[in-house]
């Protein structure tokens, strides 16, 4: 595969799709809860960050190894739950978050946990494959402990913390869209 062939479109995908997915949040903060236009932006930037995360990996590959692997296929499948948690409001009348992670439980704890846990490692291999720039993967590996470690916090917190999960991935589109010399050295490599 040729890695150069993917890396504008995955690149203005994580960097568009991330800014909407902030956008929606901001929203949501305040407006203090979901509208339907609101949920209809966040399930479009959603849908898109399973494949957006697997393109950032291809991206990164050789270098970005087998965790690197673990971690975009564990948070594309904690956003293929996550995907779901929209379409139920869109369904029923759910007003908040809140109510949401009340009718999920359990299952909206796992679903975080995965994402965290996810989160984690493609940050961590992204650091070491030195492909895109490290503080994106930074940023990402903070962002999703703070969005974990502020659920139930105020909106304001829990904006500040989507965003800094926002802006790792943000950070990586724009890199693969300026074409950062790293991500070119990496992205003309033979895959393994």
């Amino acid at each position: 595969m040729d890695h150069n062939s993917i890396r504008i479109p995955v690149g203005a995908a994580a960097l568009g799709f991330s800014l909407a997915y902030f956008v929606s949040d901001a929203i949501e903060a305040a407006q203090g809860g979901f509208s339907t236009g609101q949920l209809v932006l966040t399930l479009v930037a959603e849908a898109a960050i399973p494949f957006f995360v697997v393109g950032l990996y291809l991206v990164q590959r050789p270098r970005i190894g087998r965790l690197g692997a673990w971690g975009a296929a564990g948070y594309a499948i904690a956003y293929g739950f996550f995907v779901w948690t929209v379409v139920y409001p869109l369904i029923h009348d759910v007003p908040d978050f809140d109510t949401l992670s009340e009718i999920f439980g359990v299952w909206m704890f796992l679903g975080g946990a995965l994402m965290v846990v996810a989160g984690l490692a493609f940050g961590w291999a992204s650091i070491k494959a030195g492909v895109l720039p490290r503080w994106t993967a930074v940023a990402l590996m903070a962002g999703v402990v703070l969005v974990a470690a502020t659920q139930g916090a105020p909106e304001g917190l829990q904006l500040v913390a989507a965003g800094v999960r926002d802006l790792g991935f943000a950070g990586m589109g724009a890199a693969l869209l300026a074409g950062s010399s790293a991500a070119r050295s990496a992205t003309v490599q033979p895959v393994a």
